[in-house]
């Protein structure tokens, strides 16, 4: 997923610097900007599961001690799937900002 969307930030990006956007483009981008959405909506669905995971294993593994083990492992995949999760965020909201400059240059073309 990060490969694929940053490969489709930099396409936009080089569509947007050569200022060649047509309406096609803008609902095409619309459209990837819902799978996205939708991508990130999960992967916070998840985040949280594997949070409310984690806080469970703390109040298991203050009783029996053995439970560390799923505790630490709980903690590393959570780990990993905030840094999946900001990076969606992050490349999502950048996402927005494309839309809106492909608007501008859309409306400027069009004046």
């Amino acid at each position: 997923m990060r490969e694929y969307l940053g490969n489709y930030v930099k396409e936009i990006d080089e569509k947007l610097s050569s200022k060649n956007i047509s309406k096609t483009d803008i609902e095409n981008h619309l459209t990837k900007i819902k799978f996205f959405q939708h991508e990130r909506l999960i992967h916070l669905l998840v985040t949280l599961f594997y949070g409310v995971f984690l806080f469970l294993s703390v109040i298991i593994s203050l009783k029996v001690w053995l439970f560390l083990v799923i505790l630490y492992l709980a903690l590393i995949i959570l780990i990993f799937y905030v840094r999946h999760y900001f990076f969606l965020e992050n490349n999502v909201q950048y996402l927005y900002k494309q839309y809106d400059q492909m608007k501008n240059i859309i409306e400027k073309n069009t004046k």
